[in-house]
């Protein structure tokens, strides 16, 4: 079947797909924890989710699009737009900034106004004047991958999905129309609806699985579902095993982050002949903060077994294009600078 590539032009790929002239996009993966591949994402998928997503938001709107057309993230900016009937106007500019994201929301028209971006991003413009201004601009904020506790504005819609599920499929915890979440006896999380992809151009679905009638994306990611809402714990292969317990970053960078004295943070295991793994933490001081490990300790309202054995500071932790924590660079920040220290 012929899927238009996104890597060959984002806008022209959806455009195909959703006239009919290919039977959907394929998208290339984050790859965050390993090689990307491509997702076959069918036509429907994407009306599916572009649909369900705009009837969340309260109608269509008139989109900006900040974010790459080789992604999934920027694909459905432009298939949103396209479904709803709205304008799309683009952040032409070769890089992100406060004052450049100012000048393009200036071109989006009056109505209903959206825009998705990468925690990164706000981050940017919610520490600059003219950044914060112009976002407040919008009816809504979609923001995709925002870590546990970070500030948000109040309009921002914290969305959980990915390539596999035509990008967010999870709005603040709840399933868009149509979506269904389960969780594996395992503590995956599968996802289910209308907007999933086809399945991987190498041919290899084995994690989509059949159960109870329907078809389910076995996701790498760990969580719970308490009153219908989803609280994402992590993925399941950056579960820390110290001293025969199972620490899960997110809920020690959450409480890393709410420490006056962090700006950022990011926790990963490293080898340890005695605990199998140390739990180190990787953080950024506030300005002007001096940070210790005891400290950290004492202050922390964790249990004992998951406070981090080990600090590393750092100027920024490392992440993706994306915004996401890259761990395997963190981890080996957090390695080297342990060896470093060691006695």
């Amino acid at each position: 079947m012929n899927y238009a590539r996104l890597a060959e032009g984002g806008r022209g790929a959806v455009m195909a797909a959703l006239s009919g002239h290919a039977a959907g996009i394929a998208a290339p993966t984050s790859g965050s924890t390993g090689d990307p591949r491509e997702v076959l994402v069918g036509r429907d998928a994407l009306i599916a989710s572009a649909t369900a997503t705009l009837d969340r938001l309260g109608g269509p709107g008139h989109w900006l699009l900040a974010l790459p057309t080789d992604r999934i993230a920027g694909a459905m900016v432009i298939a949103r737009a396209h479904v709803g009937g709205g304008d799309l106007i683009h952040h032409d500019h070769p890089r992100f900034t406060p004052a450049s994201f100012a000048e393009a929301a200036a071109h989006v028209p009056a109505g209903r106004r959206y825009v998705s971006l990468v925690p990164t991003q706000v981050w940017r413009l919610l520490s600059d004047p003219r950044g914060a201004d112009a976002l407040a601009t919008f009816d809504a904020v979609l923001v995709g991958g925002a870590a546990p506790g970070m500030a948000l504005p109040a309009h921002a819609i914290e969305t959980y999905g990915m390539t596999e599920t035509s990008g967010g499929c999870v709005y603040d915890g709840r399933p868009l129309d149509g979506a269904s979440i389960r969780i594996d006896d395992d503590g995956r999380i599968l996802l289910a609806g209308p907007m999933l992809a086809d399945g991987y151009a190498d041919g290899d679905d084995s994690a989509f699985i059949h159960a109870g009638g329907e078809r389910w994306l076995r996701t790498g990611d760990l969580g719970s579902v308490e009153a219908g809402s989803l609280t994402v714990m992590g993925r399941a292969d950056d579960v820390i095993l110290s001293g025969g317990v199972n620490v899960h970053p997110l809920a020690v960078e959450k409480a890393l982050r709410a420490h006056g004295d962090i700006a950022d943070a990011a926790v990963v295991g490293t080898p340890d002949a005695q605990w199998g793994e140390r739990v180190v933490a990787v953080v950024v001081p506030a300005q002007g903060a001096r940070l210790s490990l005891d400290e950290l300790r004492s202050a922390l309202a964790l249990d004992r077994a998951t406070l981090p054995t080990a600090l590393a500071v750092v100027d920024s932790v490392p992440r993706t294009a994306a915004g996401k924590i890259d761990r395997y660079a963190a981890r080996a920040i957090a390695a080297r600078i342990i060896a470093e220290e060691a006695p």
